[in-house]
């Protein structure tokens, strides 16, 4: 029988959310217990990451809606595809994001990013 590469024989892990280090993201570290064991794991959440559904539930998004003119915004849905760590995920999202106001242009050369 193969021992287990961190030495632990415990098979059922419960592991809690990434907690970041300093402020709401970068790198962090993740509690989990099985039995009367404990430990921690180094993980990292994305700084671009400020979705409520969280950096453990991965989605798959469709494409933009339509811009509602009521609103101002579009939106679109994602598809749980993966619950890391035995995280609780919602099996369908909502995201939005306000219209554009600005109609992108290809022609353009770009110029040195941020120098403004």
């Amino acid at each position: 029988e193969k021992e287990k590469k961190d030495g632990s024989e415990c098979e059922d892990w419960r592991w809690g959310p990434c907690v970041p280090n300093n402020k709401d993201c970068g790198l962090g570290y993740r509690e989990g217990t099985c039995k009367d064991e404990s430990k921690k794991l180094k993980c990292k959440i994305p700084c671009n990451w400020k979705k409520k559904f969280g950096a453990d539930c991965k989605y798959k998004f469709e494409s933009w809606g339509g811009c509602s003119t009521q609103t101002g915004v579009k939106t679109r849905s994602g598809i749980l595809k993966k619950a890391l760590y035995n995280a609780q995920c919602e099996e369908i999202v909502y995201v939005t994001k306000p219209c554009s106001s600005k109609i992108k242009s290809k022609s353009k050369a770009k110029k040195g990013k941020g120098k403004d």
